[in-house]
């Protein structure tokens, strides 16, 4: 069972999906990634509905360990409704029989790969998309879901607060790009338009940017983690840079509602940010949770800020909310009280 903690998230998923399910009734879903951030909140949601609702649905989710997995979440691998497929999401062998929706959240985003072998991240990216969109086809599935990423968008100009979907990057090849994993994420959803004409695919395509909530790894390269392991620990919070880059986090239980809202009322090929609208330097984020701690942690910045405009990384999320009723409703000062509470929870030291 889920901590009393996730609990209190998991009610307010389904509270706020609770219309939605009866899609799954007595269906078979199969997910890739499903056993990483987006993953875990994916799991965690459905098998908390499917019981609730008694769905009768089932859920195959793949994995390439699925020991790994358990020591991590037990409660889930001895969950009946879930059934975990072994293997590599470039050439998984297909589970049989018919499905009727499939989630593709399996993405290497190792800085490190992206750096240093950006040919092996592009290709990953490609080929796991392209085998999962095959296995949609093969097994009958009608719904698709790719979970994407701000990241396609380049470099957000300075002079745009906020980026919009429609926004037009500069897509002319990954040589020219910074990124090979924006430019697998960009390729990813021009095969998925591939195959929703072709083969009659309704996808459904979430472009993620930066999300704090439990599960989320304390030891990558996400700052919001970064911060709050250090804060954990009692040590100084460490910025690296400057601190003048705006970010802006949505918790992952509105993460969740999000990305089951748009699997089943999102418009084909019609892609929706994900995320917080509301900005914050990475310097006031940790300060933020500075002031989360009693005594006070202290916050050491590496560098003077400049002159020049800060970096941002900000969604535009009008057309979720205007076509999806999609806002983040659970602010970031208690997302961070949430997270730390769940890490304390979990015996963190």
């Amino acid at each position: 069972m889920p901590s009393e903690l996730l609990e209190s998230d998991l009610t307010h998923i389904f509270n706020n999906t609770f219309s939605l399910w009866e899609n799954l009734r007595n269906q078979r879903i199969f997910i890739t990634g499903g056993t990483g951030f987006f993953g875990c909140w994916l799991l965690e949601s459905f098998v908390w509905a499917n019981t609730k609702l008694k769905l009768n649905a089932t859920a195959v989710v793949l994995t390439r360990n699925v020991a790994q997995f358990e020591e991590k979440c037990p409660h889930l691998v001895g969950e009946p409704s879930l059934v975990f497929h072994e293997g590599d999401v470039r050439d998984f062998t297909f589970p049989s029989g018919l499905f009727s929706h499939v989630i593709h959240a399996a993405t290497e985003a190792s800085v490190s790969l992206n750096e240093n072998h950006p040919d092996l991240m592009f290709d990953t990216i490609l080929q796991g998309t392209k085998h999962t969109l095959d296995f949609a086809v093969q097994c009958g599935a009608k719904h698709f879901l790719l979970t994407s990423s701000g990241a396609i968008y380049g470099k957000q100009p300075n002079h745009f607060s906020h980026i919009t979907e429609d926004y037009l990057y500069d897509s002319t090849g990954l040589k020219e790009n910074a990124s090979a994993y924006a430019e697998g994420k960009r390729q990813s959803e021009k095969m998925c338009a591939e195959y929703a004409t072709q083969f009659n695919l309704n996808v459904k395509i979430a472009r993620c940017f930066a999300f704090v909530g439990p599960y989320l790894p304390l030891d990558t390269h996400f700052a919001i983690g970064n911060f709050i392991r250090d804060a954990l620990k009692g040590s100084s919070i460490v910025v690296k840079g400057d601190g003048t880059p705006y970010r802006s986090y949505l918790y992952a239980a509105d993460l969740a509602i999000w990305l089951w809202t748009i699997l089943f009322c999102g418009k084909n090929m019609h892609p929706y940010n994900v995320g917080s609208d509301e900005s914050i330097t990475v310097k006031d984020l940790a300060y933020l949770i500075a002031e989360s701690y009693y005594p006070k942690i202290e916050v050491q910045v590496a560098q003077e800020a400049t002159a020049q405009l800060s970096e941002r990384y900000v969604p535009d999320i009008s057309r979720a909310k205007h076509e999806l009723n999609l806002t983040p409703r659970i602010n970031l000062r208690q997302a961070i009280k949430l997270t730390k509470e769940w890490y304390l929870s979990r015996g963190f030291e």
